[in-house]
């Protein structure tokens, strides 16, 4: 084992393929591990397969630092030094979907619907960006715990804005499309079927496909309608049958056409059949699907509208709850997802707050500790989301500004209506 690859010292070895290493190491400058995966210099001078290694090298290391998403493994950096050629990518402590393919070791149905959710969200930013990455499997999943995954590995991408030719061949035979088995031309729909028979394996412990050789299964891809998860774990709903059949399609007319598709119907099926509301009310899909509905923050980015997420509180408030009240210190601010509620001072109505409204903000927006200025109590069934300051303040910079630009068109449609009011008209 090597001391140092490029820059970076050496902690341990974490695995090896057909032609590459991947070790973890320290980047002394960032002070954080990440993964490096080195490929094997015989890869490169191989006169068949030479060719093949350098394009999926470079197709990888032309993705560095470009690929910004909460479920996308991070490409920090690569380098060619002599025979040395390795990427830099972060490190995610937790292995691989592969663990959980098998019949003894199956996530939870919900697990599972959470987990293709992210990915499906994942894969449409990067369709987004003109990447079509071609080897979607549990291998290429990584996993951090809970439903947290990171996709990684994307040598085998397509890129719209790259001038180099498609090289056929490419891919996991067991998780590829029939026009991928057949060479034919590719585009995001590709991966949507992959994440499809992913979906498939999570939910049942084995591929829909059993073959001996890679003929017979380029057959069944092509040929043969498999049984549904169900057939093989009974307790699954008709409705997660009706997605993974529906990704899975072979023809391309009957597959989900874009990802958004796919996105929707697993939180729809999520929220109507499979949640489970004593382990978790709020899931991250329900969460995620909310907020890119509430007007507050439609000009925030996925990455932002995750981040969004994970720093935030959701409950369930029911009419006569109290949410805050006049004195008490204000150290968080709330967004109405759904409901009605209404602020009072003294018992004076002073407005009424519906879906998509904030409350509480000068919790944020006030350098100086001050307690709250009115009461703010529910009038119909509602859901608060609720954001502490302090977790605010250790956001990124980009989602605190989407905050402080939403926060200031509020504070100028409400000084205008003010002076509406004071005009009188």
């Amino acid at each position: 084992m090597p001391e140092k690859i490029g820059k970076y010292p050496v902690v341990s070895k974490l695995g090896e393929g057909a032609s590459s290493q991947v070790y973890l190491c320290h980047d002394p400058f960032n002070r954080r591990d990440v993964a490096v995966k080195v490929v094997s210099s015989e890869a490169f001078a191989d006169p068949d397969a030479g060719r093949l290694a350098r394009k999926l090298f470079v197709t990888e290391a032309s993705l560095a630092g470009k690929l910004q998403h909460p479920h996308i493994a991070q490409i920090y950096d690569a380098a060619s030094e002599g025979s040395l050629h390795y990427i830099v990518m972060e490190y995610v402590d937790g292995g691989t979907l592969e663990k959980f393919c098998h019949p003894d070791r199956l996530l939870p149905i919900e697990k599972v619907v959470e987990i293709v959710f992210k990915c499906t969200r994942a894969l449409e930013y990067a369709h987004k960006m003109g990447i079509t990455h071609r080897d979607i499997k549990p291998a290429n999943i990584l996993y951090s715990g809970n439903t947290d995954v990171k996709i990684t590995d994307f040598g085998a991408a397509l890129i719209s804005s790259g001038e180099t030719t498609q090289i056929a061949a490419i891919g996991s035979p067991a998780y590829m499309s029939p026009e991928q088995v057949k060479e034919q031309s590719l585009d995001h729909r590709t991966d949507i079927y992959s994440m499809g028979i992913v979906m498939y394996h999570l939910l049942c412990g084995r591929l829909p496909f059993q073959a001996s050789n890679n003929f017979s299964l380029i057959y069944q891809i092509t040929n043969v309608e498999p049984s549904p998860p169900s057939a093989f774990r009974p307790v699954i709903p008709q409705a997660v049958d009706d997605i993974v059949k529906r990704a899975m399609a072979k023809e391309l007319d009957n597959r989900y056409a874009e990802w958004e598709d796919f996105s929707l119907a697993l939180a729809e099926v999520f929220r109507h059949e499979v949640r489970d509301a004593k382990i978790q009310h709020f899931a991250d899909s329900d969460k995620f699907e909310t907020l890119r509905k509430l007007e507050f923050f439609e000009n925030f980015s996925d990455a932002e509208l995750w981040e969004v997420a994970r720093i935030s509180t959701w409950q369930a408030a029911t009419a006569g709850d109290t949410l805050m009240r006049e004195g008490d210190t204000g150290e968080y601010f709330c967004i109405l997802a759904e409901g009605q509620v209404k602020v009072t001072k003294k018992g004076k109505l002073l407005n009424l707050l519906r879906k998509g409204e904030c409350f509480g903000e000068m919790a944020y927006l006030s350098k100086s500790k001050q307690g709250r200025g009115a009461d703010v109590s529910v009038l119909e069934n509602a859901k608060v989301i609720s954001i502490p300051t302090d977790h605010l303040a250790q956001a990124s910079d980009a989602c605190r500004h989407k905050f402080d630009r939403a926060f200031m068109e509020i504070l100028v449609d409400r000084l205008a209506m003010a002076n509406l009011r004071l005009s009188g008209v």
